[in-house]
């Protein structure tokens, strides 16, 4: 019997709680879900519904107040910040809504470098930084530097070093957000087809519910929990 895989991500009853003077807001209040390998997976909600900090969670950058982050069957919310960080950079790559690329390097030197942090051979990390980025495009830029790549080159360069460690799990906050529209769409469209082509698993923050109905499944976060499908209103 073939062994069915398990989630890449699970997320079961996270809250989270700020203390403000006397009063206590709460962001997320038992959210729970599970993302697969190869699933592009649309976050959604209002502004302020918690979005920022439900990733920061998943990405082992921030603690909840109460539940559980399991990632590859581990369950990693009490491990200390040593352990938490040897995940993040085995297991885990960011996208972020402006690229945060190093403007001293290259795009190539960019793609290289978390890579080599892990611990990959020089030689293997170029390989694998100019087979990224020339699957997007950028195979005649691979020596310019963010300053002279165009917007939708700068993100689809992040969207490489994401990449580049081979991820379990990739985590994106607004990733084409400061992009114009037709520049969006082909960042996205490429970003979804690595996912696929690759067999990650993504949890991406999105507003644009038309890019989050591409995506393999939407989850809304409404009132500090996680539901399933698109919103009935825009948000």
């Amino acid at each position: 019997m073939l062994q069915q895989p398990q989630p890449v991500l699970s997320l079961e009853g996270l809250r989270r709680t700020f203390r403000q003077g006397e009063r206590e807001i709460v962001v997320l209040n038992g959210a729970s879900a599970q993302i697969w390998p190869g699933q592009a997976v649309a976050l959604v909600g209002p502004s302020g519904a918690g979005k920022s900090t439900l990733l920061h969670i998943a990405g082992l950058l921030e603690t909840p107040t109460g539940g559980r982050v399991i990632i590859n069957g581990r369950d990693c919310s009490k491990m200390d910040d040593a352990n938490r960080t040897r995940v993040r950079r085995a297991e885990m790559g960011f996208i972020y809504q402006f690229h945060q690329l190093l403007p001293e390097f290259s795009a190539i030197e960019n793609v290289e470098m978390p890579q080599i942090i892990q611990g990959r051979r020089k030689r293997e990390a170029k390989e694998r930084a100019r087979e990224l980025l020339t699957s997007l495009g950028l195979g005649e830029r691979l020596d310019h530097r963010p300053a002279q790549l165009s917007g939708g080159e700068q993100q689809r360069t992040a969207i490489c070093r994401a990449l580049a460690i081979r991820p379990k799990l990739i985590l994106a906050d607004e990733p084409t957000g400061n992009l114009d529209p037709h520049t969006s769409e082909r960042v996205f469209t490429e970003l979804i087809e690595l996912i696929h082509s690759q067999g990650v698993a993504a949890l991406i923050a999105t507003h644009n519910l038309s890019l989050a109905a591409r995506m393999d499944r939407v989850l809304r976060l409404e009132d500090g929990l996680l539901n399933e499908g698109m919103p009935a209103v825009a948000i």
